[in-house]
């Protein structure tokens, strides 16, 4: 037979997994919005830089 106090251990582990579940699932997504277009737009702004680099040492080994 359940007890009520097994009742309240089931509850409650219940409610934590749904916590925990629900801050996972919210990183994945700050991750996949917020974390991964910031990596890409820095990426993409050192590889400008880099090629603007390399185009102004061409055009001085031109002078």
């Amino acid at each position: 037979m359940v007890t009520d106090i097994g009742l309240l251990y089931v509850g409650g582990m219940s409610l934590l997994f749904v916590f925990w579940a629900y801050g996972l699932v919210s990183f994945v997504l700050d991750v996949k919005n917020k974390f991964i277009p910031l990596t890409r737009q820095y990426l993409r702004g050192r590889r400008r830089e880099k090629e603007e680099a390399e185009r102004e040492e061409r055009e001085e080994q031109l002078y």
